[in-house]
């Protein structure tokens, strides 16, 4: 295996487990202030459930960026790469970063969101949407992230 290879395959690698490490912090954050919420009032399960979910999606993004990677070396395909240069492997491991770090942060911000969201719901029900939107607008910046790195990584080659 060429050291540009390791370079691209651990820079993908990292995506997957950086994004969702964030991600699986997230969901405890916001699963932790949820089941306070759900153990005194627990019709209100469907909505916070919905809340505890959102700050997982970063993970899949960084997943995503794995995947993508991984086709792009023809891993996928059953024809990989055995050789990669050096550069083109720093290029893909770079070409990742955008979906690895935003991924983590936006995901322990948006458990956050998630967390003030579900207290407010706690205290009025019926605002559950406007804390699901607030808590939504976090992700925008994950999303932008995972588009640069999918437009960085299919242009690599």
């Amino acid at each position: 295996m060429s050291t540009g290879l390791l370079i691209a395959i651990v820079g993908a690698l990292l995506s997957t487990i950086v994004a969702g490490l964030g991600s699986a912090i997230g969901v405890q954050m916001a699963g932790k202030a949820a089941t306070g919420v759900v153990s005194e009032r627990p019709e209100l399960f469907g909505k916070l459930l919905i809340l505890q979910a959102l700050p997982g999606t970063q993970g899949i993004y960084g997943f995503l960026v794995t995947v993508l990677v991984f086709v792009e070396l023809g891993f996928l395909s059953g024809n990989p790469a055995l050789t990669l240069e050096t550069a083109t492997g720093w290029a893909f491991f770079g070409a990742c970063m955008p979906a690895t770090i935003i991924g983590f942060l936006s995901a322990l911000y948006q458990a956050r969101m998630s967390v003030y969201s579900i207290q407010m719901t706690a205290k009025q029900p019926d605002a559950a949407a406007k804390g699901m939107t607030m808590t939504v607008l976090v992700e925008t910046y994950a999303i932008l992230s995972l588009l640069v790195s999918i437009l960085l990584v299919t242009n690599v080659m």
